[in-house]
């Protein structure tokens, strides 16, 4: 294996997981839902209610890219939002009954995509591992 293989193969991977998330959400019955749309409800499901401005500092992205997939769940019924009554720029974001509903099968999929990520892989080799990514990603 060649070293230059790194980015190509961090990418393979990254393209894998997604669809092993896709095809088990599919499994659960839980469907219009991207691995974005994750990211926020598993942000959710930390702190039941954040601004949108949290959101898009804890899962990296900015805040119209939030608005968009918030919006998404709002209309699929899994977050609803509400102005801030002191400050109506603010915009929180909290999970309903229904998105609530999906943190058990969100833990279960997590955990699948954990076992077969770590698959044949040692305590040692995965804490390696994340070690020498963190790294890469202060790279950047």
């Amino acid at each position: 294996m060649r070293i230059k293989d790194g980015i190509s193969l961090i990418s393979k991977i990254r393209e894998k997981v997604n669809r092993l998330i896709v095809s088990e959400m599919m499994e659960h019955g839980v469907e219009g839902i991207v691995t974005s749309h994750g990211d926020i409800l598993h942000a959710l499901f930390k702190k039941p209610r954040l601004t949108m401005a949290e959101i898009a500092e804890k899962i990296g992205r900015d805040k119209s890219t939030v608005t968009a997939l918030v919006d998404k769940l709002v209309r699929l019924g899994y977050v609803a939002k509400e102005r801030d009554t002191a400050d109506a720029r603010v915009v929180y974001v909290t999970l309903t009954h229904k998105g609530n509903e999906l943190k058990p099968v969100f833990e279960e999929i997590s955990n699948t995509v954990i076992d077969v990520f770590y698959l044949n892989i040692s305590q040692n080799e995965q804490e390696e591992l994340v070690r020498i990514l963190n790294k890469i990603y202060s790279n950047f």
